[in-house]
């Protein structure tokens, strides 16, 4: 249903550099910059965008896929490390299904980044 989505940010910089190395735990890579902007993916599909503005962020939530339980603990610690809040440390959500494995933190600019594996 979706083909991409982007997020706003005044600090376009410090925030594409949180999303390069915090995105490439989950197998996600930076695919084009522009100045003030960079797009993000997997394979050929930039599905992920980061742009500059001078209004306020986005304030949204976020949840990238994720292939293990092992790329979501790499997320959320390549987060905290990269500047994030948490928001939800790795573990299981059964109240979503049985199999919701998940970490959240507020990225640098107040966004809620999730990080969701469905298998088990």
């Amino acid at each position: 249903m979706i083909d991409h989505i982007g997020i706003s940010t005044a600090n376009a910089e410090k925030i594409i550099a949180f999303y390069t190395g915090v995105l490439a735990t989950l197998g996600i890579e930076k695919k084009a910059e522009y100045p003030g902007s960079a797009g993000y993916g997997r394979g050929d599909k930039i599905t992920f965008w980061i742009g500059h503005s001078e209004l306020a962020p986005s304030g949204m939530h976020l949840a990238f896929s994720a292939d293990s339980h092992r790329a979501v603990d790499a997320f959320y610690q390549a987060a905290l490390a990269a500047g994030a809040s948490d928001n939800g440390e790795p573990g299981l959500r059964p109240h979503y299904h049985e199999n919701y494995y998940a970490a959240f933190v507020v990225d640098p600019d107040g966004n809620n980044i999730e990080a969701v594996c469905h298998n088990n």
